[in-house]
């Protein structure tokens, strides 16, 4: 499964990084392909290219402030969380990503 997402929290940092870093460290102990842009007070790092985005099968947003860019996520199945859930529970939210694809491939799209 590919898995990309952004992380910003309200300062930009200590959460958006820690988030980034749980999350990919989650994606990747799962066996997902993840990469996860950080917004934080330095500007965008590890930004998404478009390919990216297109051939992720789902994004999951981890912020606490309005992200930039948002709407080249369109279209696509999107998971939105606090930074505190990304930073607590990874594993979890990683594994809801995984059903919530999975479900979404057994309904052909429909939900």
């Amino acid at each position: 499964m590919k898995i990309v997402g952004v992380a910003a929290c309200t300062v930009g940092i200590a959460h958006t990084y820690i988030a980034q870093e749980k999350l990919e460290n989650a994606g990747k102990k799962a066996g997902h392909e993840i990469q996860i842009e950080t917004q934080g007070t330095i500007g965008i790092e590890n930004a998404l290219t478009q390919n990216q985005v297109d051939e992720a099968d789902i994004v999951i947003l981890a912020s606490d402030v309005k992200i930039a860019g948002r709407e080249r996520f369109e279209g696509k199945r999107i998971i939105q969380v606090t930074t505190e859930i990304a930073v607590k529970s990874p594993n979890k939210l990683i594994q809801k990503a995984a059903e919530v694809v999975s479900q979404q491939k057994q309904t052909g799209g429909r939900t």
